[in-house]
């Protein structure tokens, strides 16, 4: 890959054949083809899109009846000239300029350095009690002045490589630089599943395969999800309506920083700052602001006030709890709070809000009855908490239902207890179901002919202005994506097989195919609705009921099956970052597979230096903290699933077998939502979204109502009522701010996480940091019914 002043030969602009586009701050010119034949594949492709507002949709039928050409040319004209939707107008600039140098040695330079040091920290700061992650947006930050920085000083000095000129200086650092050090850094600083893997293998199950079996595993999870993401372009990239919100925070940025003009009140509701110091002074204050909750006063992060008032009340820390309870006044002061669980609300669209909303009504209304008057075990133990109980309201030990060599031992699991759920842990599982079909069936039913026409020819979409001036470059050809799926799938393979890890070879490839047949369905949803649903529990169940007793097979199954769809569309994010920022796909290509490949190499480096140079890692009592909570998660999940397994959970008979109706449930809502909303198209159910109502209230817990709420309140303020009293101000700003609120918020975290967690440094004691603890929600015994403590037990007798 080499760095060139103006991009790879290969990557130049293409303009044979393809309409006049913007370049610079010139306007899209005059539009090639057909209107009335644009126009009615614009109406097909867009009848559900919940971001058309309906007197667009209204404009574009009324000009196909009248078969006025001059008016269907302005219409269309009105449509593509710039994006369809408000929020991408806002955010993404409709010009291009094909002469910015992208491929630089400082672009390489800067994003190199950045990737490495925060993947680096990331597996280390993974492993704390309290983990915490890097994300890119504090790169994107970061990036910013070493690029201002790198211009300035750095000298003007040409030279020639491998046959191409070479610029240490190219000029002023430009967004496309910027956007490929940023998008590197995205692609792989996350720690991987794998590591959670490797750390259950070798600390728990003491399963040591060293290096060989570490690389293959983890480039092939991390790889085939980027294989993947190549393929799906043209279903979940190039379209118009997949927005993918969350990416617009990172566009606004991007611009905000290197567009330091001030505003026109006439178009921000008379506000004059520019978005570049309106992000500079968020940022500033939220980061100043969040040393106040995060670790002088807790009581402002944890603001659950009512359990303050009545501590040992049982109902009321069982309905006002924000721990254990089910939180019902969700009230707080902490970015890193209402941003915990669904990313900020700021950048997702309020029909979503509305959607998570009514999920988190049904949960509760279902669960205070589970609670209050089903099955009497629930009474034992707290309403609301993701810990597996056994028969006596104890943590649920797995090591007394396991032999020496970490199998089932059905006689002492007979003779030790059944696992019990709590009431809204219970209903995870249920709404997961109801998501996972749901997501399946509303995408066949709304998206499913739009789907079909891309699989048989991309040539089909209805070219916006951002996809008529990505046409200018040369894509990255789809066979270069599928040999990087083939030699991870290959990789995987042999990790599999020639390793111990009991996952067979047939196994191997059905978890493949659930990952490659649910990203495009999955990713709809996500670039609608911002909401994700989780593959995990469907990859538990399955693998649950073809490898029973094999929970090594059952990590492996699920961190293929799952994670190569969650990093897949992770990477199909990015992409369209690169796509609303005019990219090159060649461009994007050399940057993701790098820093995918690289990272995967980092990772595991920085993981076996951590292993083999720290005492006592994942122990309860490590030094530093470092007691890898989400690997204990991971390794409690696979003696669940893998081995008590799902036929004793779900099955007939079983405690819990009753969920298994949610995946009727989840299959006909959207049936029956597709039906009336043909025949009133206009109505509310085409912003009705099953899979979002289900798949946010799955995660209740660990999240509640509590947590979940105020991320819905706050989203609906500001993308429903502000936007509506004030659109200029929310166009002009409201992703600015989202993205400087998370910034200056992921700074301090990063920091007091790295200066006072990993130095054990204790916060101040005072009523304001302990209040919130010294109540039965905090401590986990806010519950209805006690045993006497005479060696007696709840539930069934047999099982």
């Amino acid at each position: 890959m080499g760095f060139t002043w103006r991009g790879k030969t290969s990557e130049r602009p293409v303009t044979e054949g393809i309409a006049p586009v913007a370049s610079g701050s010139d306007s899209v010119g005059e539009i090639v083809g057909d209107p009335d034949q644009d126009l009615r594949k614009f109406k097909k492709q867009h009848q559900w899109d919940p971001f058309l507002e309906v007197d667009k949709l209204d404009a574009v039928e009324n000009a196909i009846e009248t078969g006025d050409v001059e008016k269907e040319a302005a219409v269309e004209h009105s449509l593509l000239d710039d994006s369809p939707y408000p929020e991408v107008r806002a955010s993404v600039k409709p010009t291009d300029d094909p002469d910015l140098p992208v491929n630089t040695i400082r672009a390489w330079t800067i994003g190199f350095i950045t990737c490495t040091i925060v993947t680096a920290c990331n597996v280390l700061l993974g492993l704390r009690i309290s983990p915490i992650v890097i994300l890119s947006n504090v790169v994107q930050l970061l990036a910013y002045p070493m690029g201002v920085g790198w211009a300035r000083w750095m000298p003007k000095y040409r030279f020639r490589l491998l046959g191409h000129e070479m610029n240490l200086n190219p000029g002023p650092f430009n967004m496309k630089e910027h956007t490929i050090i940023t998008m590197m850094t995205a692609a792989g600083s996350q720690a991987s599943y794998a590591i959670d893997i490797l750390l259950a293998q070798e600390v728990f199950y003491e399963q040591y395969f060293h290096w060989g079996f570490q690389i293959m595993l983890i480039i092939s999870t991390q790889a085939m999800g980027l294989g993947l993401a190549g393929v799906c372009r043209r279903f979940l990239v190039w379209p118009a309506a997949m927005v993918w919100p969350a990416t617009l925070v990172t566009t606004t940025v991007m611009n905000s920083l290197h567009d330091h003009r001030p505003s026109d009140p006439s178009l921000s509701s008379g506000w004059r700052i520019g978005r570049y110091k309106f992000f500079l002074l968020v940022a500033a204050c939220t980061f100043v602001w969040e040393w106040i909750p995060e670790v002088f006063a807790q009581f402002l992060q944890f603001f659950t006030f009512v359990t303050w008032i009545a501590p040992n009340n049982v109902v009321v820390n069982q309905l006002f709890g924000g721990f254990t309870g089910m939180g019902i006044i969700p009230l707080g002061f902490d970015w890193a709070t209402i941003s915990a669980f669904l990313y900020s609300p700021l950048q997702t669209p309020a029909f979503a809000h509305f959607n998570v909303g009514a999920g988190l009504v049904f949960v509760f209304i279902v669960c205070i009855g589970m609670y209050f008057g089903g099955p009497d075990f629930y009474r034992y133990l707290p309403i609301s908490d993701n810990h597996n109980y056994d028969n006596t309201g104890a943590v649920y030990d797995t090591s007394k239902i396991l032999t020496p060599d970490f199998t089932f031992n059905q006689t002492a699991y007979e003779e030790y207890s059944p696992l019990f759920l709590p009431a809204t842990f219970t209903m995870s599982y249920a709404m997961s179901f109801a998501a996972l079909i749901a997501t399946v069936t509303h995408v066949a039913l709304f998206y499913g002919p739009d789907i079909w026409s891309r699989v048989k020819s991309a040539k089909t979409e209805v070219s916006d202005v951002h996809l008529k001036l990505m046409r200018r470059y040369r894509e990255a050809p789809e066979w270069w994506f599928l040999a990087i799926f083939v030699v991870s799938f290959v990789l995987g393979l042999i990790a599999s097989i020639v390793y111990p890890t009991h996952l067979t070879w047939w196994a191997y490839i059905i978890a493949i195919v659930i990952g490659v047949v649910l990203i495009v369905p999955v990713g709809i949803i996500q670039a609608i609705t911002n909401q994700q649903t989780g593959l995990n529990v469907i990859t538990e169940l399955i693998v649950s009921y073809m490898l029973p007793g094999r929970p090594v097979a059952m990590m492996m199954f699920k961190s293929f099956g799952y994670m190569i769809s969650y990093n897949g569309l992770q990477y199909v994010s990015d992409m369209k970052v690169g796509h609303y920022m005019k990219v090159p796909p060649r461009s994007m290509f050399a940057a993701q597979c790098f820093a995918v490949i690289w990272l995967s190499i980092v990772q595991i480096c920085t993981y076996n230096f951590l292993r083999g140079n720290i005492e006592g890692v994942c122990t309860p009592h490590q030094a530093q903290g470092l007691t890898c909570p989400n690997a204990r998660t991971f390794y409690n999940a696979s003696v669940i699933w893998g081995v008590i397994g799902a036929r004793r959970m779900f099955g007939v008979g079983s405690l819990f077998s009753w969920i298994n109706w949610f995946w009727l449930i989840g299959f006909a809502l959207p049936v029956v939502q597709f039906f009336v909303a043909r025949r009133y198209p206009r109505s509310v159910l085409r912003y009705v979204f099953f899979p979002t109502i289900f798949g946010a209230a799955g995660m209740i817990p660990p999240a509640n109502i509590w947590w979940l709420g105020q991320w819905v309140v706050v989203g609906v303020i500001f993308n429903y009522f502000i936007r509506r009293r004030w659109p200029g101000w929310w166009t002009r700003y409201v992703y600015t701010l989202s993205g400087a609120l998370d910034v200056g918020t992921a700074l301090c975290i990063v920091l007091i996480g790295l200066g006072l967690g990993l130095g054990n440094a204790t916060f101040p004691e005072w009523w304001g940091n302990t209040v919130f603890a010294n109540t039965l929600d905090y401590a986990g015994t806010a519950v209805t019914k006690v045993l006497p403590g005479d060696g007696s037990t709840f539930g069934p007798t047999k099982w």
